[in-house]
């Protein structure tokens, strides 16, 4: 072979392999992402299979998690997500008319708060009416939260520090919060600002009427044997309980016994386990000796609303006092 045939094959095997080196330069170029996006990246799931995920939806998974803040808005970092917040509890309103303060008379009573949450306890609440403005001093369970704020965590988020309710600290180290209520028997949204978390945390609140003395409400807002004008005599009326395990109930209708314009309720449980009844603070002992049944006579303090009461069970190793409401129908109000 002559020189110059050597000279067109040396020449021809190193235009070979500069393009061959330019392909794999400009490929590696592309997959550095210089100005472009890769393809696709081959990664192992879970299972043991190669997945593809491409780089442009890991790029905006990391880009979402940075920026957050910046695209969603600070006030929306303030505020817990779902996953955050503890399991919601019920705080069972169905049933219930609410109730503003012009149906109570002026005065502070003790009330009962019903919680969404778990994390949210109030141990005691006192309720002030006046004029029909109604507001609640709750004294908390712990000392988790800095300031509340009538409403959901998103609204606290963009109010301003003047619509907030700071804690008060009693002598004991207690938090205080006192709150407006705009009604009884019906869910209030409440935002509690956490002190460890920084976050505003959605709760549900309901101040219970039932958990009320009977001559909290005024003469207008109570139904009863007077009000009702029932002449004194034998009725029977329908009840409904709520309460307890769900395994216990009470006989309906109930034999109604009116006495100058004071109705008396037969209350028959479906368990020969209680010993006695109470409502409010007085107590009532069964009238039925034995049986498969508890019986009391009880007054009947509202129709129409639930009635707090409560009855001791004699059933667990220790008697035990388990908190239920009654709720008595005016409308099935019958003669005998």
């Amino acid at each position: 072979m002559d020189s110059a045939a050597c000279f067109d094959k040396d020449e021809n095997m190193r235009r070979k392999i500069y393009g061959i080196a330019a392909a794999v330069c400009l490929s590696s170029v592309l997959a550095a992402g210089c100005g472009g996006k890769n393809q696709a990246e081959t990664l192992p799931a879970q299972g043991g299979e190669p997945v593809a995920v491409s780089e442009e939806s890991s790029d905006s998974e990391t880009k979402n998690d940075s920026n957050t803040d910046a695209d969603n808005g600070a006030e929306n970092s303030e505020v817990a997500a779902e996953d955050e917040t503890a399991e919601h509890q019920s705080v069972g309103t169905e049933g219930m008319t609410p109730m503003d303060g012009s149906e109570l008379k002026d005065g502070v009573y003790e009330i009962q708060v019903d919680s969404s949450s778990s994390m949210f306890k109030i141990e005691k609440c006192e309720l002030t009416v006046k004029d029909g403005e109604m507001t609640a001093d709750m004294k908390m369970g712990g000392t988790g939260y800095l300031k509340l704020f009538m409403g959901s965590g998103e609204a606290a988020a963009k109010a301003s520090e003047d619509e907030m309710i700071p804690f008060e600290e009693d002598a004991e180290g207690s938090h205080h919060f006192m709150v407006p209520v705009e009604a009884l028997d019906k869910e209030l949204d409440c935002a509690a600002f956490s002190k460890k978390k920084e976050k505003w945390y959605d709760r549900v609140l309901v101040f219970r009427a039932d958990s009320l003395p009977a001559d909290a409400l005024t003469a207008a807002a109570q139904v009863t044997a007077a009000s009702l004008g029932l002449a004194d005599g034998t009725y029977t009326v329908e009840v409904s309980m709520e309460g307890g395990s769900g395994r216990v109930t009470v006989e309906s209708p109930a034999t109604l016994t009116v006495k100058d314009q004071k109705a008396v309720a037969t209350v028959v449980w479906s368990s020969p386990n209680y010993d006695y009844m109470k409502v409010g603070e007085e107590k009532f002992l069964p009238v039925n000796q034995g049986g498969e049944t508890s019986m009391f006579e009880i007054p009947v303090t509202v129709f129409d609303r639930k009635m707090a009461v409560s009855a001791d069970t004699t059933a667990m190793s220790t008697p035990h006092e388990i908190e239920y409401t009654l709720q008595f129908d005016s409308a099935s109000i019958k003669a005998e």
